[in-house]
């Protein structure tokens, strides 16, 4: 099975340090889905633009790079079934009991990183200060320095950093902010689906999906 995938989105999919080889929850997740459904797993990378195309074309039998599942791509391809939602959400200092929710984040610092949603989402809250980053790490930094209330960004790059530099002192709080599934993509028609969601089942029946959540981001909530 010929999985393509784009190499630069951490934490569904990037090398190994020092090496060509990837890791990322994607990876592990379509290699132990391969494995229930009776296939040898190989990973092609390339340019995100160019995965639906090489898809239809017969070049790679299956998409795994954290592809959102929205209505233009439904048209183009098959989805499975949801493996993991997006979306934003904020992240507090460990020791703060005020913030529960965006909501409470009027008037208050909110760090975010320049250029993203969560930038956007910042600068909706009423009466907040932003502080825009060059990047999620240095925001986080900011929260961690005293100098922002809280961070908003992507879920996953924050979940994925809670699991490492930010567990001893940060936690998330809310609901998920403009969510959005992501999905594994199959040609129009083909079987593979059926398939896909299957293993996916068994996978989260037996708690193997659940160990690979927690290892790349952490508890679910």
């Amino acid at each position: 099975m010929r999985v393509g995938t784009e190499p630069v989105f951490a934490p569904f999919e990037f090398p190994k340090e020092g090496s060509k080889d990837l890791t990322g929850f994607d990876i592990e997740l379509i290699e132990a889905l391969g494995k229930k459904m009776g296939y040898k797993v190989e990973i092609v990378s390339m340019g995100f633009d160019a995965l639906i195309p090489a898809l239809n074309s017969g070049n790679i039998d299956v998409v795994a790079a954290g592809m959102s599942i929205n209505e233009e791509r439904q048209k183009a391809v098959t989805f499975s079934e949801p493996y993991y939602t997006s979306g934003l959400i904020v992240m507090v200092n460990k020791d703060n009991n005020e913030v529960k929710s965006v909501k409470d984040l009027e008037g208050k610092r909110i760090a975010c990183q320049i250029g993203t949603t969560g930038e956007n989402k910042s600068r909706t809250v009423e009466g907040a200060k932003v502080k825009a980053f060059n990047t999620q790490d240095e925001a986080s930094l900011e929260l961690k320095n005293g100098g922002a209330d809280a961070v908003i960004g992507d879920a996953p790059v924050i979940e994925y950093y809670m699991t490492k530099a930010g567990k001893d002192f940060a936690k998330t709080v809310g609901e998920r902010m403009e969510a959005e599934p992501y999905g594994i993509a199959v040609k129009k028609g083909s079987k593979l689906a059926g398939d896909l969601n299957k293993a996916l089942a068994e996978l989260k029946k037996s708690g193997e999906y659940d160990k690979l959540y927690t290892k790349w981001f952490g508890e679910k909530k």
